[in-house]
């Protein structure tokens, strides 16, 4: 089932971005439908967040998506390379947002393979937010698509997770950011996960 509209519009970014652990990212693009369980994110705490891009309530034609009322996709070129998808949180003019760092395959593997240039599964292969949106078909277009839509969009399937076993820890590359680069803002799951490939097993732990 997918998250609905009121799960978004929660207040507390840092809480969302470790509750969305264990939930699966959807794509429908191209005809492909791929999916992957949510294994690692980090929180953008908006206006106060020095590491957010709407921070002191930045508005430009980039962050604008990330004042929309929570329930969208804010995707962003980093590096004029790579599209990094990130989950708009919070009513509308509270720009947080949650970036998807890892996922592990749920469906579609084939397709994120190819999509990658890679002839099989690696630990490498979907542990990055660049790495994320290339498997699963994101792109610029998605920019400030509903997560209630067909395209982009997550659901709950109350995995079974561990949530002991999510660890807390600064962001990356954030360091810019001074004394909020050190905010323990950035999830990840180090519980060992199975998915509709049951002949592979992933281990999460970083």
């Amino acid at each position: 089932m997918k998250l609905n509209q009121a799960y978004y519009l929660q207040d507390d970014v840092v809480f969302l971005a470790k509750d969305l652990i264990g939930k699966i990212l959807y794509t429908q693009i191209d005809g492909n439908k791929c999916a992957g369980i949510i294994t690692e994110t980090e929180a953008y705490a908006g206006a106060t967040d020095k590491a957010s891009h709407a921070y002191n309530n930045r508005r430009t034609a980039r962050t604008e998506p990330m004042f929309a009322r929570g329930g969208i996709a804010y995707v962003y070129l980093c590096y004029g390379m790579y599209h990094l998808f990130n989950v708009v949180t919070g009513e509308e003019g509270t720009p947080h947002a949650v970036l998807i760092r890892s996922i592990v395959p749920y469906q579609g593997l084939d397709t994120m393979l190819k999509r990658r240039n890679a002839s099989h599964y690696h630990q490498n292969l979907l542990n990055g937010p660049g790495k994320i949106s290339i498997a699963l078909g994101i792109h610029q277009a998605c920019n400030n698509l509903s997560l209630q839509g067909n395209t982009i969009w997550i659901e709950d399937k109350h995995l079974d997770i561990d949530i002991t076993l999510i660890k807390a820890t600064p962001r990356i590359g954030v360091n810019y950011a001074k004394e909020d680069a050190l905010l323990p803002y950035r999830f990840v799951l180090q519980q060992k996960l199975t998915h509709e490939y049951p002949r592979l097993t992933y281990s999460t732990g970083k």
